[in-house]
């Protein structure tokens, strides 16, 4: 089917289910019924429809209804419920006071007690300083999912959430690898991820790698925008992964958690939390250790990550708060694969020298002031202090054996700052509402990024040996900083009760630096040598541009809406793109930047709390896409090429249902039961390129079919689930390549499918987890990397077990 007749079939079923009622506002306050504070977050239902509303800092809520009688209720998980009935031709504005709960309840008990089913929410139109009307965005509710949490595992957490290609490759979840839609999950390079609303990743623009993942068993949920995000949170195609930790207990001066797991492979993590508020003051601190042996030789692990955040009240609408995170984990890397060692044995490996280190260091300040009910202003100061050290060796056959030599070693420093400030406005327009955003942004790094020889010993020993192996050939020494300066701003035009136009625009100055050199050493057999070459270089880029966007929102009514957007993007290259000696590739000493724009047109929505729905059309369109291809080198030798390989276009459809069969079947309120299938069916190609036999090909890392689904069930304090994940077949370069030859590098991931299973049980202060990953013990991978902790293929996990012991106090 051509693309535009596949666009017109999708509009035609999305408009053709559109209808329209009658609506009512409705909205209210919610305060605590002792201290009469306002209470943020209380989730408010309509007991037929489900969810509608949720409570901002100050206690207000809002939301549309086509009802003229309605019952509310309201619930916290620390207070109890509050349930009222109201006539809406009478009142259209109806207050509530929570009572704290007078006895301690069990997790499940909780979860029982809470009218919402479903796992995956939306981001309302505007979530304090931010506008996310028009846009595709998900959240997922951390603490309702039944996911591996102690092992972070992405292809549970992140079930519900559609399109995403994952790399499966540690059984610790030290590093999230998330992409979609066409784009690298190496890292989850291609989204700006963030924590708690500032950046963590290396460096934004020169190597947007996030090396550090929150402990998935700290996090509240994980909200995810696509492309559309470019205009308020960067320039990435991908959009925004923003975690958000826990907050602080409200209603103790001390609650503790602590959870133990054990599991497959020497697998122990231990996840300890205190948090607490005490009149003006609150805080919330996690340590979460892991160790483990991996699930092949030579991949043992140890992680320790620390994280606290202290906030205080200063008035009724001012507050501020500090954050500080650290992590440390040193891995041990097995090394990649070629497809025949793969298919002979996908767990061995012949690398025990190859060793990986993080130290990772965040700070964060922010500063939260309400001017008026329809004024709020934010100030956020945030940094980085981290380094990453690989070290190993590497080569362009996979399969050699360790020559015991001299390791290669690679070592970034990245130590950067910024602020990012947001003022945000409701007004009216001609007697219509409207919401108004300006921004402003500031980063600085300074970056070190070192190559050359490393000891010859086993240990992971991190210094570098240059006196000892002068004619070593892979050395470089560069300062890499960075200046980025960028204003955006964005505002909702509600043009009537049901539609909004949200244009926004974002001016971006980058500049980039680099001043260094690399050495160029050739040998003779005897390994004397006959060339020795030092090349110096200090180059600096400045560019400025303007991205544009435009978001759309119908919403008939509370139960359906339509969106569409539209926004540019823009991508750097990396500083792996230009100054990384890989003796598996070489790379165009002319790759330059990417850009181009990205687009959805959906609908989603509630119907009666019986299914949560999400369906929509999206395409992504990149000019001057960084990828792989074929070079010839002198000799006839082919080795692949990181270059700008050309454009793109990457076009699908996106949906997710989930089912709440306990309410279509008339259960009681002892049972839960719920269904969901996510799914994405995606085509690509390039269209244009200057490199021979790259026309017409497919895009790398584009799964034509992915598939997401499961059954959620309980009983009482008895709750479980069932996952099933199929990916098709995907390319790793652009040249379609199916075998790897000798590096693993590139080459075809084949399709796999996974079956998952969980349980728990609570009672009292005491929860029991358990669960089997890949039940059916499929062999199977996900990445060829380039690098480490390659090269080659990276095989993910086979069968494994898990059990966690949580006690609360």
């Amino acid at each position: 089917m051509l693309l535009k007749d596949f666009k017109l079939v999708v509009i035609l079923v999305l408009f053709s289910s559109i209808t329209a009622w009658a609506q009512q506002s409705i909205s209210g306050i919610v305060t605590h019924s002792e201290t009469n504070l306002p209470i943020e977050n209380v989730e408010v239902f309509d007991k037929d429809s489900g969810m509608q509303a949720k409570t901002d800092a100050t206690g207000f809520y809002q939301f549309e209804t086509s009802k003229t009688k309605i019952s509310l209720v309201f619930f916290s998980y620390e207070f109890d419920v509050y349930e009222i009935s109201a006539d809406l031709n009478a009142v259209n504005k109806i207050d509530a006071q929570l009572t704290p709960l007078s006895v301690a309840l069990s997790e499940v008990e909780l979860f029982a007690r809470k009218t919402q089913v479903f796992e995956l929410s939306r981001l309302k139109d505007v979530e304090g300083t931010a506008i996310f009307a028009g846009k595709k965005t998900e959240v997922v509710l951390v603490d309702q999912s039944m996911a591996n949490l102690a092992s972070n595992n992405a292809r549970q957490i992140y079930s519900q959430v559609v399109g995403l290609n994952i790399y499966q490759n540690d059984d610790a979840g030290l590093q999230l690898n998330i992409g979609g839609r066409g784009l690298d999950p190496n890292r989850t390079s291609n989204f700006n991820t963030r924590q708690n609303g500032y950046d963590i990743s290396a460096d934004v623009l020169g190597y947007p790698e996030s090396y550090y993942t929150p402990a998935a068993e700290g996090l509240g949920e994980i909200q995810i925008v696509r492309g559309a995000a470019s205009l308020q949170f960067g320039t990435q195609f991908g959009g925004l992964v923003n975690f958000k930790m826990k907050k602080p207990n409200p209603d103790k001066a001390l609650e503790l958690i602590t959870r133990n797991t054990l599991g497959s492979f020497g697998l122990y993590t231990n996840f300890t939390s205190l948090s607490g508020t005490k009149n003006n003051w609150s805080y919330y601190a996690y340590f979460n250790y892991k160790k483990g042996d991996g699930f092949r030789p030579n991949s043992e692990f140890e992680s320790k990550n620390a994280f606290a955040h202290l906030g205080y009240k200063i008035s009724e609408n001012t507050s501020i708060s500090g954050e500080i995170t650290y992590m440390r984990y040193l891995a041990q890397q097995a090394g990649g694969l070629t497809d025949t060692m793969f298919y002979q044995d996908p767990y061995q490996s012949n690398r025990e020298r190859n060793w990986f280190q993080i130290d990772w260091l965040l700070y964060n300040v922010k500063f939260e002031h309400q001017f008026s009910e329809t004024s709020d202003f934010s100030f956020s100061f945030f940094g980085l202090q981290a380094s990453r050290s690989a070290l190993g060796f590497r080569t362009n056959r996979v399969d050699q054996i360790d020559s015991m030599n001299e390791r290669d070693l690679i070592k970034g420093d990245f130590k950067n700052f910024g602020f990012e400030t947001r003022y945000l406005n409701k007004y009216t327009v001609l007697k219509k509402d409207a919401t108004f955003l300006i921004g402003a942004k500031y980063y600085n790094a300074h970056n070190d990024q070192q190559q050359g020889p490393g000891s010859a010993n086993k240990n992971p020993d991190f210094n570098f040996y240059t006196d000892d192996y002068p004619n070593y050939a892979n050395q470089s020494n560069y300062d890499l900083p960075n200046l980025n300066v960028a204003i955006f701003g964005e505002n909702i035009f509600y043009l009537t009760d049901k539609f909004s136009v949200t244009p926004g625009a974002r001016f971006e100055y980058i500049k980039t630096q680099s001043d260094g050199y690399y050495k160029e050493v050739r040998t003779d057999g005897a390994g004397n040598p006959i060339f020795d070459e030092t090349v110096y270089e200090d180059a600096s880029f400045d560019r400025s541009f303007v991205l544009l966007g435009i978001g759309l929102s119908y919403k008939a009514n509370s139960s359906f809406e339509m969106y569409g957007n539209i926004s540019q993007n823009y991508r750097s290259v990396t500083f792996s793109d230009i100054s990384i000696i890989n003796p598996a590739f070489s790379i165009d000493p002319n790759i330059t930047d990417e850009d181009g724009f990205t687009s959805d047109l959906g609908i989603r929505g509630n119907f009666n709390g019986l299914v949560s729905y999400d369906a929509n059309v999206f395409g992504l369109f990149y000019n001057n896409r960084i990828g792989f291809v074929p070079d010839v080198l002198p000799g006839n030798r082919i080795i692949s090429k990181r270059t700008n390989v050309g454009d793109a276009a990457m076009y699908g459809i996106e949906s997710l249902f989930d089912v709440n069969i306990k309410k279509i079947i008339g259960l009681s309120s002892d049972f839960s039961l719920n269904y969901f299938v996510n799914s994405s069916f995606i085509t690509s190609e390039y269209t244009d390129s200057d490199t021979v036999g790259i026309k017409g090909n497919k895009v790398e890392f584009v799964p034509e079919v992915n598939i997401k689904t499961g059954l959620k069930f309980g009983y009482k304090n008895l709750l479980g689930s069932v996952q099933y994940t199929y990916l098709s077949s995907q390319f790793t370069d652009a040249s379609n390549s199916v075998q790897s030859g000798i590096s693993g590098v590139i080459g075809q991931i084949t399709s796999y499918d996974i079956l998952d299973f969980s349980l728990s049980y609570s009672y009292k202060r005491f929860k029991l987890e358990a669960g089997v990953n890949n039940a059916l013990d499929n062999s199977y991978f996900t990445r060829r990397a380039t690098g480490y902790p390659g090269p080659g293929i990276i095989p993910s996990a086979p069968r494994n077990w898990y059990t966690t012991l949580q006690i609360k106090i």
